[in-house]
Parts: C-alpha cells; sequence; structure tokens
C-alpha cells in the first residue's frame, strides 16, 4: 500500500478524472468514481450526462461534477483519467480524451469495445482491463483462441497497445509486455454486472497516489479480490453485489497494511 503522509491535503493523494456512465449504465459511474475514493485517492471527479451527475450526486456527495466538456477542458489538471465504465458508444468523446490525457490512463468496459475499433496508438502509462471476450475483440481473433492461451494473449495485448494488460478471469492475468502475475484470491462473489467497474477505480485510485503502474495494476487486483473474499464471508458468494465491493474494500486495506507491518 502507498504511504500515507500525515502532513497532507487531498491534492497530496491524487485526483482522478472519471469519463463514465451513460443513461442504461448509471451504476457504473457510480461504483467506479466510490472505489477511487474508497482507495485513497484525494480527489475524484465523475465526468458525465446531466441525468446520470443528477442519480450519482445524491449517493456520492464527496466527488465533483463535470460535464464531458468541462472534464475535457480540465483535463490536464488531474493526475488520472479512467475511461470506459458504462460510456456506451461515444467514440468522439473516447477519441478526445485519448488525444489530450498527459496522465496515466485507465481503460475499462466500453472503453474498450470502442478502442477496438479504432487504430490509435495509447498514451504511456496506460492500463487496459479486459474480460476474455473484449480481449478477443481487440486483438481480433475468436474468444476461444483467449481462452486457450490466455498468458499469451494477455502478452499480445500489451504489444499491441503499448500497455499494461489486466485480463480478468478467475485467476486475473496482470502484464506489463515482459513480466507476468497471476492473481490467486478471489471467487465466483465477483462475478456480477458492475464488479469490473470497482476494479477499476481501484486501480485509478492507486494510480493516484503515485503508485506505478504496473505495481497498481497488481495491487488493484488483490484488493479486489480479497474484497470479494471477505464479504462472500459474511454474504456468500451468491448474494456480494457490486456495490458490497467498496464497503469491504477498507477491510482488505486493513489486512494488507498489516501483512506489511510484519
Amino acid at each position: 500500500m502507498p504511504f500515507r503522509e500525515q502532513n497532507s491535503n487531498k491534492g497530496t493523494f491524487g485526483k482522478v478524472l472519471n469519463f463514465a456512465g451513460s443513461k442504461n449504465y448509471i451504476g457504473a459511474a457510480y461504483l467506479s468514481t466510490v472505489s477511487i475514493l474508497k482507495a485513497g485517492a484525494g480527489f475524484a471527479a465523475l465526468a458525465s450526462e446531466k441525468d446520470i451527475i443528477r442519480s450519482v450526486s445524491t449517493l456520492l456527495p464527496e466527488a465533483v461534477y463535470l460535464s464531458h466538456k468541462e472534464g475535457l477542458k480540465q483535463i490536464k489538471d488531474f493526475s488520472v483519467v479512467l475511461i470506459g465504465c458504462g460510456l456506451g458508444n461515444n467514440k468522439k468523446l473516447f477519441q478526445e480524451v485519448i488525444k489530450l490525457v498527459n496522465s496515466p490512463l485507465v481503460i475499462d468496459a466500453d472503453g474498450l469495445n470502442i478502442l477496438s475499433k479504432l487504430n490509435i496508438t495509447l498514451p504511456e502509462n496506460t492500463i487496459i482491463t479486459p474480460h476474455p471476450l473484449e480481449a478477443a475483440r481487440l486483438l481480433g481473433v475468436g474468444l476461444q483462441d483467449v481462452l486457450d492461451n490466455l498468458e499469451g494473449s494477455a502478452k499480445k495485448l500489451c504489444e499491441k497497445y503499448n500497455c499494461i494488460t489486466v485480463l480478468k478471469t478467475h485467476r486475473t492475468i496482470i502484464c506489463d509486455g515482459k513480466e507476468i502475475s497471476i492473481n490467486r484470491h478471489g471467487n465466483s462473489a465477483l462475478a456480477k454486472a458492475g464488479s469490473g467497474d470497482v476494479l477499476a477505480g481501484i486501480i485509478a485510485g492507486l494510480l493516484a497516489q503515485s503508485v506505478l503502474p504496473f505495481e497498481a495494476a497488481k495491487l488493484g487486483v488483490y484488493l479486489h479480490s480479497r474484497a470479494g473474499e471477505i464479504a462472500s464471508e459474511e454474504l456468500t458468494e451468491y448474494s456480494v453485489l457490486a456495490s458490497d465491493l467498496p464497503k469491504y474494500l477498507p477491510e482488505a486495506i486493513k489486512q494488507t497494511l498489516s501483512c506489511q507491518s510484519d
């Protein structure tokens, strides 16, 4: 876990700008934004549509809310950008963000589907978080090709997009193109809609605290999976919701800090 300086303010722990949410995916905007803050970032701004902002702000008064236009205008003021969670097919916005971003970038969900249709170069220090079907689209291959060679597929994604890949499976693979790490934690509680939005927010929140991208990806995956394990001990693997994961994230962080002190 990143060190927490006591002589600090919200700016000390980084600012994340989250382009998320659309008409049918209001929850994705909330889940990704609350997870940024729960992971320890000092400041989270959600750039979204007016109706999305109205809904999410009632649940999360701690965040700042911007229109897409305002987000693009202020993008260089943020230490991390997250895009894609419930974004819908907003190709124009995605391309504008890629053009303007000058900080670590996390691309998830709809952002990955848009990326698969474009021929663009991603900024340095980008993390992508596909599940196998999204990975297949990004590589232009069949789903079974990815499932038959998960580690190889993760490495190919790193090479194709010059990025760090978090390939989400039962044993999630994190790859920077050279080194591969496999997460051994987690269970079926994480197999719920919205779980990936939480993971993307956690990784972005860690990046904001100056954790190096590959380490942020590995730690984010671990904390997310451990939160799922802790939640399922009380709620069972059947009944954990994605919205439960941020509530159990503090215990996962607490246990990780305890291991560090030992």
